[in-house]
Formats: C-alpha cells, sequence, structure tokens
C-alpha cells in the first residue's frame, strides 16, 4: 500500500495532480479543495489511498490524514464509491464535511455532484456516530468551540498514534486552537 507520496508537482488537470518522485511520474485524484491550493513545481506530500479494481488503479491524494481517513469513512458507506467520496470532499474542507455529518446536514451532503439525496442520507445515517461530535452548528460564524484548522497538526498526530477521527476529535474538543501543537496534543491524551 502507498501510504504518502512527496515529491514536485509538475502537472493539474481534471481534479489530477502528477507529481514527480525521483523521475517516476505519480498521478493522484485530489479533491476540488486541495487542487485549488497545490501550486505547480512546489514539493507537496500528499497521504494516498490506493484503490484497486478488477481493471484498473487510482491513487486518490489528501493533504492532511485527517481528509484520508474521512475518505475512508465515506467509501465503507454501501453506494459510495471513491469519486462521490472525493465529490463530497470537494464541497468544503474536511473538517467542514466531518461537522456536517456530525450535525446530520444531509442537504449539505447532497450539494456534491454525483450524490443524490438517498446516498446523502445514507452518509448520515452511517457515519453520524463515526465522525466524532460536531464543532459548531450551523454556519462556520455561529461557532460553539475554536473550530480545528482544515489541516490540524494536532488531529493528525493523534490519529498516527491509533486513534480513530471520532476519538482524536473528541480529544481535542474545548482545547485552544492556538496552543502550540505539542500542548494540545498532550493535552488531548490527558483527557481521554
Amino acid at each position: 500500500m502507498i501510504a504518502h507520496i512527496k515529491g514536485i508537482l509538475t502537472e493539474k488537470f481534471d481534479n489530477s495532480v502528477i507529481i514527480d518522485v525521483n523521475g517516476i511520474g505519480y498521478e493522484v485524484a485530489v479533491s476540488g479543495i486541495d487542487y485549488e491550493a497545490l501550486n505547480l513545481n512546489d514539493e507537496v506530500k500528499l497521504y494516498t489511498y490506493h484503490h484497486v479494481r478488477e481493471q484498473s488503479e487510482e491513487l486518490f491524494g489528501f493533504t492532511s490524514l485527517a481528509a484520508k481517513k474521512l475518505f475512508e469513512l465515506l467509501i465503507s458507506v454501501q453506494g459510495v464509491g471513491p469519486k462521490a467520496g472525493m465529490a463530497i470532499l470537494s464541497l468544503a474542507p474536511a473538517e467542514e464535511v466531518r461537522n456536517a455529518i456530525a450535525n446530520a446536514d444531509s442537504a449539505y451532503i447532497s450539494k456534491a455532484s454525483g450524490v443524490g439525496k438517498k446516498s446523502a442520507e445514507r452518509v448520515i445515517v452511517d457515519l453520524r456516530d463515526k465522525v466524532g461530535l460536531p464543532t459548531y452548528y450551523g454556519r462556520k460564524s455561529d461557532p460553539v468551540t475554536k473550530q480545528p484548522a482544515a489541516n490540524d497538526e494536532a488531529l493528525d498526530a493523534l490519529m498516527a498514534l491509533g486513534l480513530n477521527l471520532a476519538d482524536a476529535t473528541k480529544a481535542l474538543e474545548g482545547i485552544d486552537a492556538s496552543l502550540p501543537v505539542e500542548d494540545r496534543i498532550r493535552a488531548a491524551l490527558r483527557n481521554r
């Protein structure tokens, strides 16, 4: 399994990028959010999901480990494949999508290209208890707690230590996001 790819981004096209790793170019499908954030000729690191089918193999890439884990949860839902999972993650940063699922906002999820009302409701039913508590209700302008950044290093570190997305999110709940990453991780581990 290919866990991540680190190299120079040499080409961008149709929500895919080509990353040159020591002379070998890997084509990686990315969400619309990541596609816009990535710049040509920059060194990038993408966490990857290697999808193998009978007649093809595809790499799906994510700028954060949290986004990859959310993608893996999304494609575990019956009827949601990798393309639909990427369409859902293209709606907004991964934390906002996770929060929409936690708030049971199926109307928001159904805005994704190729995701209908029934698929969105199935995502909510299957994943609501798995993604953790909402970090805010309604729109972003009405925060209940400080919302983690889209690429929250503390959240990624906790998941690298073996916590699932829901447990890592819950452990960071109520911890000031302006603290240094190491302090947030220590506080989250004490909260468990």
